[in-house]
């Protein structure tokens, strides 16, 4: 059985054996040239690929070359600026602001976002055109000419947007007049006066001026006027922006002379209302709640003294929050005068409490002191709520009447006989006038508070009439 099997298998591969043969003559390089077919159609499937880039980066530096050689940018020396050694070269200017992103009291500084925009000409660059079509270009060619070299005078901060690419267009004419815009951010100083803070109006401008050519080589200038300064619609949290408007002036260095300045000047007037809730409308009602305390009884120290220490540290609160959002100026702010004023009288309020309550305990005090207390007196149900006895806890009916003496006859009369002499009676009246209305006061010390019910809401009243006729 096995030598049947091994004989099938020797004539199958004598059957197979010619035809293998045969095909190995007839395509003997098959599988190499399918290998070499594989390989190169690689090749030209990753290489097609870099060739095609390598074409369109090729393209597009044949193109610029195309321009530069259309402007014939290497022909001149771009370093110097056109009309070299003539007359000064004339660089309009126009803006049109985009937005103004902040204003900080505290850093006395602005920040703007603007396009600005130069037109000059440059006769190096003029090229022949059948149509007059101007050429717009980017970035790339304006670092190989002469542009202008405006910065922006008292910035502290600037720069050129890049996003997506940077801001910037360039765009020629055949005769030589030159487009120059770029999209820049700015912060500038603004000097601010808080002298009338919260009711004041900052006049803040932004200046504009050649960095190395005076006034022989370059002259800026608005170039529509007025009408050279565009705004979008611009709203602020806090100011409300009454006026742009464009000027131009000349600045002097002594070193190297006179230079042409342009100034976008702008008025921004402060919103009054945020204010008014967050300082003032506060403020009244703490000077409000201080008078409470001249309707709450002068023996209920505890509520009193309570009451009085509690608006002076909100008063003191409200001070200490505004002057932390404000720059640290030495002059006096409008609304300082008005907080201090307030706190004044708060303290004011805290201060006739004391002076009742003292005025009280010594009248009293002289009551019992003159009178001889029985040793049936309860002295701790005369005792009101400040520690002190009082005249209406007494009992002054069972205290023993004073013996008339001979001296007592005699005071009596010598009081009777001073008032019958009306001329010294006069004048010991005067001399004694301010002593006796003090006396008067500490015999009648709830009549303080009685007058303070009215005098203080009226000061404070009369004080904030003048307050707002001077700043609002």
């Amino acid at each position: 059985m096995r030598l049947a099997l091994l004989a099938l298998r020797l004539m199958v591969l004598a059957w197979l054996w010619p035809v293998t043969q045969l095909n190995s003559s007839t395509f003997p390089n098959k599988k190499r040239h399918k290998e070499v077919y594989v390989g190169e159609s690689n090749k030209v499937k990753h290489g097609g690929r870099v060739d095609l880039k390598m074409k369109k980066l090729d393209s597009t530096k044949s193109l610029l070359i195309k321009s530069e050689q259309l402007l014939r940018i290497e022909d001149h020396d771009f370093a110097m600026r056109p009309g070299f050694g003539g007359s000064a070269l004339p660089v309009g200017i126009d803006v049109q602001v985009e937005s103004i992103d902040s204003i900080s009291e505290v850093n006395m500084d602005f920040t703007m976002t603007l396009y600005l925009r130069h037109y000059w000409q440059d006769d190096r660059l003029a090229f022949p055109s059948s149509s007059n079509k101007s050429r717009t270009f980017d970035a790339r060619l304006v670092k190989k000419i002469w542009v202008p070299d405006v910065f922006f005078v008292h910035s502290k901060r600037s720069f050129i947007h890049d996003t997506t690419m940077e801001n910037i267009m360039l765009r020629v004419f055949p005769d030589g007049n030159i487009l120059y815009s770029v999209r820049i951010t700015v912060t500038a100083l603004c000097s601010m006066d808080f002298s009338s803070f919260p009711l004041d109006t900052q006049n803040c401008s932004l200046e504009l001026e050649s960095y190395a050519y005076n006034e022989n080589d370059l002259m800026l200038y608005w170039k529509n006027g007025n009408d050279s300064l565009r705004t979008d619609e611009i709203v602020l949290s806090q100011f409300f922006i009454e006026d742009f408007q464009p000027s131009f002036g000349l600045a002097f260095y002594s070193s190297t002379g006179w230079y042409n300045r342009l100034y976008i000047n702008f008025i921004l007037r402060r919103h009054i209302f945020f204010f008014m809730l967050q300082t003032y409308f506060p403020t009244m009602l703490m000077v409000m709640l201080s008078w409470v305390s001249f309707w709450i009884d002068r023996r209920a120290v505890p509520a009193r003294v309570s009451l009085g220490i509690t608006t002076v540290l909100t008063m003191s609160t409200i001070i200490t929050g505004v002057s932390a959002s404000m720059p640290q100026v030495s002059y006096v702010k409008a609304v300082d005068i008005y907080l201090w004023a307030s706190f004044l009288f708060v303290f004011l309020s805290v201060i006739e409490y004391a002076a009742v309550n003292y005025f009280t305990t010594v009248e009293e005090m002289k009551k019992l002191k003159n009178a001889k207390i029985p040793t049936t007196f309860d002295a701790a149900q005369a005792m009101a709520f400040d520690g002190c006895f009082h005249d209406n806890d007494i009992d002054l009916a069972s205290f023993p009447e004073v013996a008339i003496t001979p001296n007592t006859e005699r005071n009596t009369q010598s009081r009777n006989s001073t008032a019958s002499a009306p001329t010294e009676g006069t004048r010991l009246r005067r001399r004694n006038t301010l002593k006796y209305n003090l006396s008067f006061i500490r015999s009648n010390s709830y009549m303080i508070d009685s007058c303070s019910r009215v005098v203080f809401p009226m000061a404070y009243l009369l004080f904030n009439i003048i307050y707002w006729s001077l700043y609002a």
